[in-house]
């Protein structure tokens, strides 16, 4: 073929090719790109297993994005697990890629990502899916509904680590929610070139007596928490790799604190368990640490008390697992405890302190290997 002909052949398919797609199907949507930065793990609540994760909504595109709707499939079978809209994707749906002053309803602008926070729970007995894969419906700039699939991630396959409890006794509250604002779950922190979010499964534990009472006491003091000095225990045999111990605590629970990244956790304290696993202690009294960095410890050993130090809202004990060392530069992961007995749950946080909790269904419980349920009241072994 000659060279001149050659040219005039490829010039006119090229002309052609915006005409192909024009008529081969239609128009072309643009949508949310979708990812799954860190698979899910299962771990037990309340008797079924649950995954803890999140689906990003990232808007690489020059319109604003709504999303209505929001399906969780299992991609082996090809069947939805489960469905959130209206209200229920308004709990878990960060709208403003900022995790914080997130508007309701409102759609999701031209370079910002909405997050959906998920605790998975799956149907009693069943096996977790090997894979799943996320369907996002949502209504475009022209007011027209579509979809788009993606983001597939598969399920690890090992449950989450089963560990000793932090505390002893109780009545204690774990205090986890996904649908606050600004609580562990929802904070994503960007540390040297990569986002990561620490408190995916942090818990802060505070004890309570047999009316819900955080103190028998009116006149606001620290020490009468009843969380307050109280003993923290090693979760595992570890080494200690992390010790602060030099925060002043403050003594009265109305005291202002104002606290950057590197104090918002208090006097802290941090075991490497192995096998990448890293448990952390927060909001420690001062001068109450017993270990030192490099020293082995066991579990259910004594190693520092509760107290009332960062930016903690109450004397309590923040705790959680993560797979490194560093406090907000690292990535949080599930967890179970090995035995407690389940006393109830409040179904508000603002009840806690000011009434009792509604009692379990059937009557106080022991529970294995599960991580207590949010805002749900527990008792350890003394």
């Amino acid at each position: 073929m000659k060279p001149r002909l050659r040219r005039w052949i490829l010039s006119a398919c090229a002309a052609c090719l915006p005409l192909l797609s024009v008529n081969a199907g239609p128009a072309l949507q643009e949508s949310f790109d979708l990812s799954v930065p860190m698979p899910p793990t299962p771990v037990a609540v309340d008797g079924h297993a649950r995954l803890f994760y999140e689906l990003h909504l990232a808007n690489f595109s020059r319109r604003a994005l709504d999303p209505v709707r929001v399906d969780v499939l299992d991609a082996h079978a090809g069947v939805p697990l489960a469905s959130f809209a209206g209200e229920a994707l308004e709990r878990q749906l960060d709208r403003s890629g900022l995790q914080w002053q997130a508007k309701a309803g409102a759609p999701i602008e031209p370079g910002r990502r909405g997050i959906v926070f998920f605790e998975l729970a799956l149907p009693a007995g069943a096996q977790p899916p090997r894979t799943l894969r996320h369907r996002v419906a949502f209504r475009a700039a022209d007011g027209a509904v579509v979809q788009v699939e993606g983001a597939a991630v598969s399920v690890a396959r090992e449950p989450a680590v089963v560990l000793g409890p932090p505390l002893r006794g109780g009545p204690w509250i774990a205090i986890h929610d996904p649908s606050w604002e600004r609580g562990h779950r929802r904070v994503a922190y960007a540390i040297d070139g990569k986002a990561r979010t620490p408190g995916r499964v942090a818990v802060d534990w505070v004890k309570l007596d047999a009316q819900g009472r955080k103190t028998d006491r009116a006149d606001g003091q620290v020490a009468d928490a009843y969380s307050h000095g109280e003993d923290v225990l090693a979760v595992a045999d570890g080494t200690v790799v992390g010790v602060r111990d030099d925060l002043p605590e403050r003594r009265r629970l109305d005291e202002a604190s104002d606290h950057g990244l590197e104090t918002g956790g208090g006097n802290t304290l941090v075991l490497d368990l192995g096998g990448g696993r890293f448990a952390f202690y927060g909001h420690l009294r001062p001068g109450s640490v017993q270990v030192a960095v490099g020293q082995r410890v066991r579990k259910g050993q004594t190693i520092a008390e509760v107290g009332f130090t960062g930016s903690a809202s109450d004397p309590q004990l923040h705790f959680n697992l993560a797979d490194g060392p560093s406090a907000l530069g690292s990535e949080g992961l599930p967890f179970a405890i090995d035995g407690f007995r389940a006393l109830g749950a409040y179904a508000r946080i603002d009840d806690v302190g000011r009434t009792r909790w509604t009692p379990r269904p059937g009557g106080e419980g022991m529970r294995a290997r599960e991580l207590p349920a949010g805002n749900s009241v527990v008792w350890f072994a003394d």
